[in-house]
């Protein structure tokens, strides 16, 4: 049996981690002096809540090896397909390698070079996959040849998050939030990266649609598409119409962005991703 596992930076619908009983190993996030288990310590609602009452910005740890150590012995008597965050964004993924290299059952690690949203697509494929009867090899070289074919990109309801993480300027945050400058961001080579930034809020959602129709039309009916959100139902249900007034989307599933993502990100994020 083929046992598909993932971890806390990847996000995923609610009713895919239930159809295919898919286990996520958490990160730590740590709110002032205080450590949560992604997801098993605290809630996603209940961390946007305690973020917008903070103006503490929340830091994550990895995975540990001897968390991944505990996480693969659950499954070692399956063949164990872990589908990391990107490398290049945290050690989690070094630290699954670490425990696989001194285990002795069949565990087999793809780095799906990708976060949030653009992860959880890659996800579901190797789900569908395995459904079909592939083999773990035969799902890898697959998973290889979707993950330069996965998008992604969101934006964030105000710029001081990114500010208190050091991403961008004391400046150009005042600058962005004055002139209500709204960043489209993108994952580049496993990590995120500024692609546009439109004006006004109302651009957003158009501007987040415009970059799948620009590289594959208006008809999306064949892709699989995820829809983020955290605390703002609105937004999603604004997103949510403009991508079907836009296009023919068929395949589309909302996702609960997790803790870790948000710690960065701060609340408020909205984001689309296609496969």
């Amino acid at each position: 049996m083929i046992k598909i596992l993932c971890d806390s930076i990847v996000n995923l619908p609610t009713e895919i981690i239930e159809k295919y009983n898919i286990d996520i190993i958490p990160l730590t996030v740590i709110f002032n002096e205080n450590e949560y288990l992604d997801g098993v310590d605290i809630s996603n609602k209940d961390f946007y809540k305690i973020l917008r009452e903070n103006e503490t910005l929340p830091k994550t740890s990895q995975a540990t090896y001897a968390q991944f150590i505990e996480f693969f012995e659950k499954y070692k008597d399956d063949e164990v397909l872990y589908l990391s965050g990107s490398s290049a964004a945290s050690g989690t993924y070094q630290s699954a390698v670490l425990a696989k290299n001194d285990m002795d059952s069949k565990i087999t690690i793809f780095d799906t070079f990708n976060l949030s949203l653009g992860s959880g697509v890659l996800v579901i494929k190797a789900c569908e996959m395995v459904e079909k009867g592939l083999s773990v090899e035969e799902i890898v070289e697959n998973l290889e040849n979707l993950k330069n074919n996965v998008d992604v990109f969101f934006s964030v309801d105000t710029l001081e998050y990114l500010k208190r993480g050091g991403r961008i300027s004391s400046t150009k945050a005042a600058l962005g939030n004055l002139l209500n400058i709204k960043p489209i961001l993108t994952v580049n080579d496993g990590l995120v990266v500024q692609k546009a930034q439109v004006r006004g809020k109302k651009q957003t959602f158009s501007a987040l649609v415009n970059c799948l129709t620009e590289k594959y039309g208006d008809d999306l009916s064949d892709k699989t598409i995820f829809l983020g959100y955290t605390d703002n139902d609105e937004d999603l249900e604004t997103l949510n119409k403009t991508l079907l007034n836009k296009t023919n989307a068929k395949n589309i599933y909302t996702v609960n962005i997790g803790c870790v993502i948000c710690s960065h990100s701060g609340p408020g994020v909205i984001g689309i991703s296609c496969i």
